[in-house]
């Protein structure tokens, strides 16, 4: 049955720009969705938004314009725990996608087997309470997270985490202790205003030390929607690279499923511009699109 009281999303702008940059061979973006078609993947009744219709598809015709090769599809919330329209798509990907499904501790080994060879390659966490639906609380859970990770570490999953900075930094002694590689999306959602030297910026930074923790420089309209500047977004990402420059990957957020005004939507290509300011050398361009994804998953 459909809900009539959910908000509805606009569509992404169908007309990516070609990057001033030329990306390098094996460029993965590391952060996107599908949603649909619903005729085919119906969404799920616990969804907190209604999608438009973004079939795999649509993907690729985006990435062939702005350079993408390759990709991590994050299962889309608005299809609950059906992973059917993920699967289908990594399937018919030929080798260039993995998927990353919504967290959870109910598979066996065997079910985990069968995942890991259908492309599934990490577990992804919502812990942010305000994006909660009925299925996910978005409360913290350090127990679950470890029990996940336990169930994953033998097939050399990582885990994704959505999560804000002051959660990251209450819990960093438990994520550097987490035995399989730990994803953190869309800077951390740091606070750009408060600057690099802020005491919540400063612990995230501290935590990219660690040889478990790895970041995405993902999610930039919204983290300049959010307050920051695109100046105060650059000098993040920076901080971030000179941290782990090999531990930082990007991502485009690809169908932009956060709330944007009519005429605000982001243009991918922009998005992709994006990384020539955050690391302007070609060498870790080249490390932050293909070499650093490469090396957190196997595309063979």
């Amino acid at each position: 049955m459909e809900q009539s009281n959910l908000r509805v999303n606009l569509p992404w702008d169908p007309n990516p720009r070609k990057p001033r940059f030329t990306p390098p061979p094996n460029t993965c973006d590391t952060h996107f969705h599908v949603w649909g078609p619903p005729d085919r993947f119906p969404y799920a009744e616990s969804r907190r938004y209604t999608p438009p219709a973004a079939p795999i598809e649509h993907f690729w015709k985006m990435a062939s314009v702005i350079g993408v090769e390759r990709g991590f599809l994050l299962h889309a919330s608005a299809h609950g725990f059906d992973n059917a329209v993920t699967l289908d798509a990594v399937a018919r990907s030929d080798g260039r996608l993995r998927a990353v499904l919504r967290a959870t501790d109910k598979h066996d080994a065997a079910t985990l087997k069968q995942l890991h060879a259908q492309g599934v390659r990490g577990m992804r966490f919502n812990f942010i309470e305000r994006l909660k639906t009925s299925a996910e609380t978005g409360v913290f859970d350090g127990e679950r997270l470890q029990r996940v990770a336990a169930q994953i570490a033998p097939l050399s999953w990582f885990i994704d985490l959505h999560i804000e900075a002051p959660l990251i930094a209450q819990n960093a002694e438990l994520l550097r202790r987490v035995p399989v590689p730990i994803v953190i999306d869309h800077f951390g959602k740091v606070n750009l205003t408060q600057g690099v030297h802020h005491p919540t910026a400063r612990a995230v930074l501290d935590l990219l030390g660690e040889p478990n923790i790895w970041i995405k420089v993902s999610g930039s309209p919204t983290r300049i929607a959010a307050g920051g500047t695109i100046e105060q977004l650059t000098t993040m990402a920076q901080a971030m690279i000179a941290r782990a420059p090999d531990r930082v990957i990007w991502g485009s957020d690809w169908p932009h499923s956060d709330v944007f005004e009519p005429g605000q939507m982001p243009n991918d290509g922009d998005l992709m511009n994006m990384v020539e300011g955050f690391a302007p050398d070609e060498a870790t361009r080249r490390k932050i699109l293909a070499e650093n994804p490469a090396r957190l998953t196997d595309f063979g």
